[in-house]
This record gives C-alpha cells, sequence and structure tokens, in this order.
C-alpha cells in the first residue's frame, strides 16, 4: 500500500482538524463522515442486488375505480 497511515500521521492529522474545525464541532463532523461511509459501502454492496417491487396492496378506503363492479357514478 503505498498510502499506509501511521499512528504519527493519524495524531497529526487529527491535531490539524481539531484547528481547524474546532472542538465544539469534531464529534458532528466525525458522525457525518462516518455514517456517509458507512452508507457509500452499503449502497457499494447492493449495487448488484436491486430490490424487486413488492405487491401493490389496495386500501379498503380507496374509491372504486371507473368500470369496476361496485361503482356507482
Amino acid at each position: 500500500m503505498p498510502f499506509s497511515i501511521g499512528p504519527v500521521e493519524l495524531i497529526l492529522v487529527l491535531a490539524i482538524a481539531l484547528l481547524v474545525i474546532g472542538p465544539g464541532k469534531l464529534p458532528e463532523v466525525g458522525g457525518a463522515i462516518g455514517k456517509s461511509l458507512k452508507e457509500f459501502r452499503h449502497a457499494a454492496s447492493d449495487e448488484h442486488d436491486p430490490p424487486s417491487p413488492g405487491p401493490r396492496t389496495v386500501a379498503a378506503t380507496d374509491p372504486p375505480q371507473a368500470g369496476t363492479p361496485g361503482d356507482t357514478r
């Protein structure tokens, strides 16, 4: 791996992030990055499995369609 990150580099990146972003926003930014990576990995793994459409259910409160039995129009 040409871009291996050791502990010194990791501490340096975190220190710079702390200075740029600030201690108040750092947890929020870290959480947002983590969620983004999780969604990206999920989307990448589901790319080859498209969801199949499920059966459509009709609620009892739907009005009858024109030309169907029970139509009183």
